[in-house]
């Protein structure tokens, strides 16, 4: 009697996962990280001085306070709750739009962004954690060179967090695979866009460089240190409401500047929630654009807060 023939596949041989890090960062990229750290943040030290005596006006302050508004919320609803997150299903206008302004935060190409985030997110506050304040120690001396290592320093290192592992979904998507790179050119458009409007508005070449200065470096610069301010601050000092596996913490003070990313804890213990500022009075302005996306029929199955979810998260003390 002949052998029976297999009817089942014979098992896949299990792949090796993606390792964590990406090689290095070659010096041309390190050099362009450190350009693009250094020069806002000397423009927004001489900003001090500046805004005392002369070249500051009504409009510059307009054209800042409106671009911060729109690259901010680029990278908080589009970079940090869509691309890394998934609260929400956005239509492909959406998708893109918040790809680009996303980019034009300055704060580095969307899949190096979101896999970064993501690997937060994997390794919060251990060891794997690109940017914990926790890093070095629990000592006053390794909590401030961890502080400077989450706010600023990590960005100087030359690892680099493997997309192929944390981002593949936007290493797939052609959409997403073309506004990454277009970075170079979006980092122009958000320097010039305001010198263009400025020069344009008092049609003079004073008026073009005071908004560059403000609404272009001054602002880029704010940003950046609020948006790092949550991988340091809200790291270290705040309210822990929710039960969560790292010391993330709600720092109100920056909830206004962050559009409502400073509601860290409530962030960490549910990543997904598109409102991370869940509780009675948490300002929560990404929110409510997410809200106003969802009522215009942009993004679908927003993924809100859940009460019984959050009732089981919430410590005795914090009830």
């Amino acid at each position: 009697m002949s052998e029976a023939v297999r009817t089942t596949p014979p098992p896949v041989p299990r792949t090796a996962p993606e390792p964590m890090l990406a090689g290095e960062k070659s010096s041309t990229q390190v050099f362009l990280v450190k350009l693009f750290v250094v020069v806002p943040a000397l423009a927004l030290a001489a900003a001090v001085p500046l805004a005392w005596g002369w070249g500051l006006g009504w409009l510059d302050i307009g054209l800042a306070l409106s671009f911060y508004t729109f690259t901010c919320l680029g990278v908080t609803v589009g970079f940090h709750r869509y691309f890394t997150h998934g609260a929400f299903t956005a239509n492909r206008g959406l998708r893109i739009a918040l790809a680009v302004t996303g980019s034009m935060a300055m704060q580095g190409p969307i899949t190096d962004w979101v896999a970064d985030h993501r690997r937060h997110h994997a390794y919060a506050d251990r060891d794997g954690d690109p940017h914990s304040p926790w890093r070095f120690g629990t000592s006053a001396g390794a909590l401030a060179k961890g502080f400077w290592h989450a706010h600023l320093g990590w960005l100087f290192e030359r690892e680099r967090t493997n997309a192929a592992r944390f981002a593949p979904d936007l290493l797939s998507d052609a959409d997403i695979s073309r506004v990454n790179r277009w970075f170079p050119a979006l980092t122009v458009v958000t320097l010039v866009s305001p010198a263009v409007i400025g020069g344009l508005a008092t049609w003079s070449w004073w008026g073009a460089l005071t908004a560059f200065f403000w609404a272009g470096l001054v602002r880029v610069a704010v940003l950046h240190h609020v948006t790092w301010s949550v991988n340091s601050i809200c790291h270290m000092i705040g309210d822990r409401p929710f039960t969560a596996r790292d010391k993330s913490a709600n720092f109100w003070p920056l909830a206004i500047a962050s559009m409502g990313e400073s509601w860290h804890n409530s962030h960490h213990a549910d990543p997904t929630c598109a409102r991370h500022g869940v509780r009675r009075g948490q300002i929560d302005i990404s929110a409510r654009l997410i809200r106003v996306f969802e009522k215009l029929g942009w993004a679908t199955k927003v993924r809100w807060a859940r009460p019984e979810h959050l009732a089981r998260k919430l410590k005795a003390n914090a009830a």
